[in-house]
């Protein structure tokens, strides 16, 4: 018996030990191995130890043509020093890598709609929308477009080069703790992976699809109330682009009544929420959260020092590590550029050299369009109507995989002409969009990082495409200038992007691109300053040609213009303190309009005060809420209770 008993207890020893083992090594579920996971030398804990930085590494990289040092401040701050070019965009990627691995692999598997072989069939709708859209295929394509050897290809494998150096020579604790989660390792990068990138930047900034929400009021109250309430043209005016008013410009406008609902409108409103996202997606790529930016520079006129002066302000979502990437880049001679770049970019985003310093915000214009498709069969398609004639569609294979390699789907994705194909209930709708064009920001960035002035700053822009953007920059010279570069699709006459073309026709197609002499901005003006803010660029008193519609409301722009029109001359200290300035001009236009609807309600007017503080008291809360915002400074300061009241009523 005791035999028995002890031969049965190491029996269950034995059996838990090989239990344990098993589960170990193998996942459960979403949960990775908890062998490896919790290895105490290579696993999850080991991460902790790659968190400081030693005082000195030397590495041994293949294709390097001289040494690269890497000085990390005390901010760890990359300064990367190096010999050549290309050597020192090897060290940013290698730099980038050591820091962000896991964000350029996460940012190219959304963008490549790969993120099921990452984290398993959770992300299919996600891929299935990235793949769709074509971000992917579009980079692949304009890769494949370039020129072995040329500069950009070289800088694109450069960048390559060092991102996987960091790749093949970090140790097992250095692997970042993401990859311990998911049970995973890191993928190699590839040249045109940089591609993708901008192709994902080109879908957060220019995914203005002023069509879906157009749509959807039409559908209820008739085209031409979705017109008044989604105009072509901002009811307040202080574009970009100075047009000489020295104010604010307000054209008040009369809404149209309802009308009858557009029925042809409803089914084509299913479509575009298939096509590009729901309408109450928030974040990157929905196309209704405006990513809004603030930049602006005074000249030497407005200067106290005698010099421009230039502050950007750049608000991309809040993400879990920065979108923005801080570093130094040096080669003796030929380069010595500050600033922040993307991960994934092998050039700086935003910054200075020696001799000039330059930002961008948004513009916002409509670069997308769609159309609406004749279809052979509605089941099952194989051409499409245009002109009369039937032409095949473009057939494209996307096949989504499982973390172990297993085929989770299959779509087939149509493209005609113009562009990919999206079906829902019934309806085929074809999409045309800059960001799917040929690729020119990457020559752009690079090129502007070496600029020696204003003028070869907006010559290197000229080749940029999307998304467009408010570039600002000023140089020793003093000068200051700011341009809306990027490709501008001229529509047929009369035509506009606000609405579903009929694709059954060539004549709605594009007519071609707007010379890069047309496009929105100044240099140096005379009043001796420039700012955007997302508002529209161009007066439309000046310049009535279609780049977007329902423009964001230009209170930012108006603020930052009155601080600018308040004084003669400024400081970087002023302008430092503009970027935190608490005024609202907004507040200052409805606040008088809530007082004014209380007073009527009451039958005797509220007044504002001015003042900052007050305390609640009793009476009907329509009254109460106007005492409480008649009390209001209208600045938006932290323990402003009067604030959140404004707010609320808004």
């Amino acid at each position: 018996m005791r035999s028995a008993g002890k031969i049965a207890k190491v029996g269950l020893s034995a059996a838990l030990l090989a239990a344990g083992l098993y589960i170990g090594a193998k996942p459960v579920g979403p949960i990775p191995a908890l062998g490896p996971f919790l290895d105490p030398a290579n696993g999850v804990w080991a991460s902790a130890r790659s968190a400081t930085l030693p005082a000195a590494v030397t590495h041994t990289v293949a294709g390097l043509s001289g040494e690269v040092r890497i000085v990390y401040d005390d901010r760890r701050v990359p300064h990367i020093f190096a010999e050549t070019l290309e050597d020192v965009v090897r060290g940013l990627g290698y730099a980038v890598a050591r820091d962000r691995l896991f964000q350029l692999e996460l940012q190219t598997r959304a963008t490549a709609g790969t993120l099921t072989e990452l984290v398993g069939e959770a992300a299919l709708p996600a891929d299935r929308r990235s793949r769709q859209l074509a971000l992917a295929w579009s980079a692949e394509r304009d890769y494949s477009k370039m020129k072995p050897g040329s500069d950009l290809t070289t800088y694109l494998e450069a960048y390559s080069d060092g991102v996987n150096a960091w790749i093949r020579e970090m140790s097992p604790s250095e692997v970042p703790l993401e990859y311990h989660l998911l049970g995973r390792t890191p993928m190699a990068w590839k040249p045109q992976y940089s591609l993708y990138l901008l192709k994902r930047m080109g879908w957060t900034l220019a995914m203005i699809n002023t069509e879906r929400r157009k749509n959807a009021a039409a559908a209820l109250v008739g085209r031409k109330a979705a017109d008044g309430l989604f105009p072509v043209d901002a009811p307040i005016q202080e574009p970009i682009q100075p047009n000489g008013l020295h104010q604010a410009r307000f054209d008040p406008v009369t809404l149209p009544p309802p009308g009858e609902p557009a029925p042809d409108m409803v089914v084509q409103l299913g479509t575009l929420q298939a096509f590009l996202g729901p309408m109450d997606d928030v974040g990157a790529g929905s196309g209704e959260t405006f990513l809004g930016s603030n930049n602006w520079a005074v000249g030497p006129s407005r200067s106290a020092e005698g010099h421009a002066i230039l502050a950007g302000d750049p608000h991309l979502d809040l993400t879990l590590p920065s979108i923005w990437y801080e570093a130094h880049l040096v080669v003796p001679g030929e380069l010595d550029v500050y600033g922040v770049t993307i991960p994934g970019t092998p050039a700086i985003t935003i910054g200075f050299n020696r001799d000039v310093a330059w930002t961008f915000t948004n513009s916002g214009s409509d670069v997308m369009d769609l159309y609406r498709e004749t279809v052979d069969d509605s089941d099952r398609p194989r051409s499409y109507r245009l002109d009369g004639e039937w032409r095949p569609f473009e057939r494209r294979i996307e096949t989504y995989r499982a973390k172990d390699g297993s085929v989770l789907a299959v779509d087939t994705i149509l493209h005609t002409h113009r562009g990919p194909v999206s079906r829902d209930s019934g309806e085929y709708v074809s999409l045309r969009w800059t960001v799917l064009e040929d690729q020119g920001e990457l020559m752009s960035l690079l090129r502007i990082n070496r600029a020696g002035s204003v003028e070869e700053w907006l010559s290197a822009m000229e080749t940029w495409v999307a998304p467009t953007q408010n570039g600002l920059v000023a140089d020793r010279q003093g000068n200051i200038a700011i341009r809306s570069s990027g490709r501008y699709p001229i529509r047929p006459a009369g035509a506009r992007g606000d609405w579903v073309f009929d694709g059954s026709t060539s004549s709605n197609d594009w007519q071609g691109w707007y010379p890069v002499s047309s496009y929105p901005g100044a240099v140096n003006p005379a009043q001796g300053y420039l700012a955007s803010n997302n508002q529209q660029p161009v007066d439309p008193k000046y310049d009535d040609r279609y780049l977007g519609a329902n423009w964001p409301s230009p209170w930012r722009a108006m603020r930052i213009n009155q601080l600018l029109r308040a004084d003669s001359v400024f400081t970087a200290a002023d302008l430092a303190r503009f970027q935190t300035d608490p005024g609202s001009p907004r507040a200052d236009v409805f606040v008088e309009a809530f007082l004014q609807a209380a007073g009527r309600s009451s039958g005797t007017p509220a007044r504002s005060s001015g003042g900052g503080g007050g305390s609640a008291g009793g009476g009907a809360p329509v009254a109460e809420a106007a005492r409480l915002l008649a009390e209001w400074d209208r600045l938006y300061t932290k323990n402003n209770t009067r604030a959140a009241l404004f707010e609320l009523a808004m």
